[in-house]
């Protein structure tokens, strides 16, 4: 039998103790997988708004919180190397920023929970069955509008409107589904959508150019092609004098005239506050995907009178916030 020294022995304690400790500290980490498809202020301010919520539950980074973010941008490739990634590395939660990329991490796994955000219609991106609890690993937060508030706006701005322009990405669920509902509502109201292929962010420019002229007004949704290359559409609206309405707030800001739409940070927030139950042992098929009803109306006067358009002050008034 092998004697050591009484200090060897202590030693050997203490470090036995130590390793003890630090497994069980590791064992205390959490770990959150954020994938996006693309970096754009909405989806930013998405991210930004997931994290603080996870420190408001008091999930902190490099406490007790492993943080991982990636965009894909824009490469439904990349996102699915990424998706492959982040199931590779067992995080305790996925998160999925907008439909492409919730969309790969669902296909890579059914066991890790996914939380997706910034999806406009989860049931059509075949993300959940329904908006009801799911009993899947895959919840999340919508940030689906009510088409009709988002017509009257546009008739509100532009009254003798009669064909609406859209640009948009065919390759995306979200968008394509924006593009379905329209055609079914604007009948309703004397008007009819006129659409512009975009399946890259290169050809946004072109796809709006070629609108110009043949409608009265141009309709962005949350489409991320579209609204990551928003200035180009800008440039196009106010050089032809095409009146832009975005459902993005955040576009608003870089050229709309205005939106009606969700604030993509409270909408992070409210994704992180899901993340957080998920981390403190709720299972995500026992939560039922969410929707935003914090909806502001931001205005952009300098873009109005760009694209010849004068705003009343009527609408003015009931602005959450005026960009000038």
């Amino acid at each position: 039998m092998l004697k050591f020294p009484k200090s060897a022995v202590l030693t050997l304690g203490a470090l036995s103790l130590a390793m003890g400790v630090s497994l069980a500290a590791a064992a205390d980490v959490k770990s959150v997988a954020v994938a996006a498809i693309v970096e754009h202020p909405a989806l930013d301010s998405a991210r930004d708004g997931i994290l603080e919520a996870l420190n408001q539950a008091g999930y902190k980074q490099g406490d007790n919180l492993k943080w991982q973010y990636q965009s894909a941008q824009g490469n439904t490739g990349t996102a699915a190397q990424i998706a492959r990634k982040f199931i590779g590395d067992k995080a305790d939660v996925l998160v999925g920023i907008a439909t492409p990329t919730a969309q790969a991490l669902a296909a890579g796994t059914k066991q890790i929970p996914i939380v997706f955000t910034a999806v406009t219609d989860p049931v059509q991106a075949q993300l959940t069955p329904s908006w009801e609890a799911s009993g899947t690993n895959v919840t999340g937060v919508s940030d689906v509008l009510e088409l009709d508030k988002q017509i009257d706006l546009i008739k509100e701005i532009i009254p003798d409107a009669k064909k609406v322009g859209i640009v948009y990405n065919p390759g995306e669920a979200n968008s394509v589904a924006v593009v379905e509902a329209l055609k079914k509502q604007l009948p309703e109201h004397g008007m009819e959508l006129v659409e512009a292929a975009a399946p890259r962010t290169v050809d946004v420019r072109n796809a709006a150019l070629s609108l110009a002229g043949k409608v009265d007004v141009i309709y962005t949704n949350t489409d991320n092609n579209v609204v990551s290359a928003y200035e180009a559409m800008a440039k196009v609206g106010n050089d032809t004098k095409t009146p832009l309405i975005a459902s993005d707030t955040d576009s608003v800001k870089r050229g709309a005239i205005a939106a009606l739409g969700v604030d993509y940070h409270d909408l992070g927030v409210q994704t992180g506050r899901i993340v957080a139950r998920i981390l403190d042992g709720e299972k995500p098929g026992d939560i039922a995907p969410q929707t935003s009803d914090n909806l502001q109306l931001f205005i952009n006067v300098t873009a109005a009178e760009k694209q010849g358009v004068l705003l009343s002050e009527e609408l003015l008034l009931r602005a959450t916030q005026i960009i000038r």
